[in-house]
């Protein structure tokens, strides 16, 4: 890039603060607001082109990720500007700190920028950003559903009611709770309603999977979903939730890359001669790797190509089958070994995850490999 122009944004809701930083290393200088809209960008970006004399492939723009999500750096992108985002976590700070101001951190972005400091985030596209909120609300969907069914339950204990069945929210569990009859009026009241809360909370579920399955036809990544349910404990929500997280998985060129990104490998303080390790970083995307520790707890069990498993992987090469079987085999063997010195099951669940997120690496590139295979042909 023959970059002559730095920008640093301090983007808000209904504002963007400006800064400029030339390329000849003077000192970044505040040039304003726009509005917070794309349109007031795109006309601040002209207005400033004009002054400073220099083209689109000329500027380079920066701004911290927030709650306005990718819009604007897709649009500008768009345009033809060269424009990333930084992670707030990885902006430098300097300790001591006592005055912060929107115009000061556009400036220090700025700086930051044209010194090569700052380490841009990926901006995924907007279908896998589309699909992933649709697989979020699924989450969001089941956790409120989950925070009913406690609330019911803990009414119904508090009351004196306890369910002699053996398993809860199954079908003869709520057919008792519909049949109970609460000595007040108006706890008969609370219970209807909670009831009606779950059986809510099951449709918004069921409803939501449902326009998953739909929509996975349509999804340019449809053929990584199906090579990764030929993996034991992914079905179809579980791997569009992990495809649709992890985007374009190209862009890690080696699997502990990719497990640093999903902040599963330990931390560590280390200095001299000394070393330390603590616990797993949790930095990166923690839906992906929430969804990838649930799924790891299934390699407990023996290595197996159950029949529903078998159906998952129909149509699917050799290759892939022989990645999810080695997973299998491989994982197993580890979860057993990490058991048997007698550590916390928590603990051996997010080191199975880790190794499966290399595999999972590993089927990337190979149904990568494939699909150009057929495009030559």
């Amino acid at each position: 890039m023959n970059t002559k122009l730095y920008l640093g944004l301090d983007v808000h809701k209904n504002s963007i603060v400006v800064a400029t930083a030339l390329a000849d290393g003077s000192e970044p200088q505040s040039h304003g607001k726009w509005g917070g809209s794309n349109l007031s960008a795109e006309r601040g970006l002209l207005r400033i082109r004009k002054k400073f004399g220099v083209k689109k492939d000329e500027i380079s723009i920066v701004y911290e990720a927030g709650p306005t999500g990718f819009v604007l750096a897709r649009r500008l992108l768009q345009l033809g500007y060269h424009c990333i985002i930084v992670g707030p976590s990885e902006v430098p700070e300097k300790s001591g700190k006592r005055v912060k101001t929107d115009k000061r951190d556009a400036r220090k972005l700025a700086r930051l920028h044209r010194a090569g400091e700052l380490a841009a985030i990926h901006i995924p596209e907007a279908r896998d950003e589309a699909v992933r909120d649709l697989c979020r609300a699924r989450t969001d969907a089941m956790q409120a559903l989950s925070r009913a069914k406690q609330q019911l339950g803990m009414f119904m204990l508090r009351n004196g009611y306890r369910y002699d069945g053996k398993t809860n929210w199954t079908q003869a569990h709520m057919n008792y709770l519909r049949r109970t009859r609460m000595q007040h009026v108006a706890q008969q009241l609370v219970l209807e309603e909670y009831i009606l809360e779950v059986d809510s909370g099951v449709e918004r579920v069921a409803r939501i999977e449902k326009q998953m399955k739909e929509l996975l036809p349509e999804w340019e990544r449809e053929n990584y979903v199906r090579a990764l349910m030929a993996f034991k404990g992914f079905k179809e929500v579980a791997a569009m939730t992990v495809i649709s997280e992890l985007g374009d998985i190209s862009r890690f060129k080696h699997p502990r890359q990719l497990m640093g990104y999903l902040g599963m490998v330990p931390e560590e303080s280390s200095s001299g001669e000394k070393r330390r390790q603590g616990g797993i970083t949790k930095t990166g995307n923690g839906h992906a790797r929430w969804m990838l520790i649930e799924c790891a707890s299934h390699y407990n069990h023996a290595p197996r190509v159950s029949p529903q498993l078998s159906a998952r992987q129909a149509g699917q090469s050799r290759e892939v089958r022989r990645i999810a079987w080695r997973a299998q085999n491989r994982l197993n063997y580890r979860f057993r070994c990490l058991a048997a010195r007698q550590l916390h099951r928590n603990k051996i669940v997010v080191a199975i995850a880790r190794e499966l997120s290399g595999f999972i690496w590993e089927l990337y590139h190979q149904v990568t490999t494939e699909q150009n295979a057929k495009k030559a042909n």
